[in-house]
Parts: structure tokens; C-alpha cells; sequence
């Protein structure tokens, strides 16, 4: 079960992604196409992800619909994902094994923030910026983590994103040596990502949430993700502009 926040907080913006194609079918965020590379990032999917998600929240820069714009310095970035990019470190690995060179991208987009990176030169953000990897709920805790940063005068939003790309070979293996069952929540179908953009404060006039999610999520396709994803599809449902959590 997840809990939301205890402070009062107010969904700005969200958006999500499911996997393009048959996969995403009947899923909220299904992509019509598949989303496009990010220059500098390559062979993962796990950065243009973040990327996509995250332009789809907040808009494209300098844009009237730019929900960074006279806030950048004050907006903060929380990234959750369980395994990171695994294509990168799969991709690295077979080709040290190999005896290859190794790639100056992989190395660059091995780290997982590398991407957030991007993100902050696009649009001037200049926040404190967080990356945690969780094990059975990662949602809340990027959650509670937002909570803690909006408790923070110089911080006035929060960008939160998950984001996990589908299980390969190396997560199999973890997860069948560490125990999925005890340590790790599931994972969604495909590769997924969510973003919400949070401020302080109630929403006047906004449909409150429940103080927790339900045991048996609405779109378990998206794993553990699954919580962030009601959160964005109750805040597209409002009739307001904001939600309150």
C-alpha cells in the first residue's frame, strides 16, 4: 500500500508513458509512437523516457506552457527508479568482456542522473536534484522525499519522476538471487515512466485523494509505478487545474 503525503500538496502537472504499440493498448499514457532519441544518449531507452515524460509535464521550454518558467531556480528534480538503465550496464559489460573499447556515451549516460542533467540545461532548473533506487515501494518513497523537499523555503515545486525500463537478463538474475518477492516490488510490462510536478499547499476548489492507495492497483501493468499513474489519471480527470494530494 502506498501513503501519500501528509502535508498538503497540490499536482500541477502530470504525465505518463506506457510502452508504444500493441503492448500499451488500453493503458493511460500509451504512446502513439515511440519516443524519440535524446542527442548524446544511445542504445537505452531509459533516458529518452525521462526526457519525453518529463516535457510532456512541464512543457516544452520557453513556452507559455512552460511550468518552469520564473520558477527554475527554485524547482527541484526526484528521480525513482529500482534498477536504473540496465541496457547501459548490460551493454557496457559485454563489451569489457569482450576486450572492445569502451564507448564515451556509455560511460557518460552510465550514470543515471546523466539525464536529468539534460534536463536542467533545457530548462535552467537549478534545484537541488535527488536519484533514489528503492526496493518495494519506490513510489512512496519518491514521494515522501518530494514532501520533505516542498518543507523547504527554497524550493516551491518538485518535479517527481519514476521510471523503470522492461526486465532483461541482468534484473532476472537479481531478482531470482536476492528474492523479488521479499525485496523488490513488480515491475511494470515495459518500459514506463511517470512524472508529477508538485507544489505546496491545498488546491482550492480541487477533488481531494485518499490518504492511501488501494492494496490492488488500478493499472498493475505498470508495476510499481502503478501508484504514481492513479495519482496522474485523477489529476487528468479533475475538472480543476490542480489536485490536491
Amino acid at each position: 500500500m502506498t501513503t501519500l503525503l501528509v502535508q498538503p500538496r497540490s499536482i500541477v502537472a502530470a504525465a505518463c508513458r506506457a510502452p508504444w504499440g500493441e503492448a500499451a493498448d488500453g493503458l493511460p499514457g500509451a504512446a502513439p509512437a515511440e519516443v524519440p532519441n535524446v542527442p548524446g544518449f544511445v542504445l537505452s531507452r531509459f533516458s529518452p523516457l525521462v526526457a519525453e515524460v518529463a516535457a510532456a509535464c512541464l512543457g516544452d521550454p520557453g513556452t507559455e506552457r512552460d511550468l518552469t518558467a520564473g520558477r527554475a531556480g527554485r524547482t527541484a528534480i526526484v528521480l525513482a527508479t529500482t534498477y536504473g538503465d540496465t541496457t547501459t550496464s548490460d551493454v557496457a559489460t559485454q563489451r569489457l568482456v569482450a576486450g572492445q573499447v569502451h564507448s564515451p556515451l556509455l560511460f557518460f549516460q552510465s550514470v543515471t542522473t546523466s539525464i536529468l542533467g539534460h534536463l536542467t540545461k533545457r530548462y535552467g532548473i537549478t534545484g537541488p536534484i535527488s536519484c533514489i533506487s528503492a526496493g518495494t515501494d519506490p513510489a512512496t518513497e519518491a514521494l515522501q522525499l518530494a514532501d520533505l523537499l516542498l518543507d523547504e523555503e527554497e524550493v516551491e515545486q518538485v518535479l517527481v519522476i519514476g521510471v523503470e525500463t522492461a526486465a532483461n537478463e541482468r534484473v532476472d538474475w537479481v531478482r531470482e538471487r536476492v528474492g523479488s518477492a521479499r525485496l523488490f516490488g513488480p515491475l511494470p510490462q515495459g518500459d514506463a515512466a511517470v512524472a508529477l510536478l508538485l507544489r505546496r499547499g491545498s488546491a482550492d476548489g480541487s477533488p481531494g485523494l485518499p490518504a492511501a492507495e488501494p492494496t490492488v492497483p488500478q493499472w498493475p501493468a505498470y508495476g510499481w509505478l502503478a501508484p504514481l499513474v492513479e495519482l496522474c489519471t485523477a489529476f487528468d480527470l479533475s475538472s480543476s487545474t490542480s489536485t490536491t494530494l
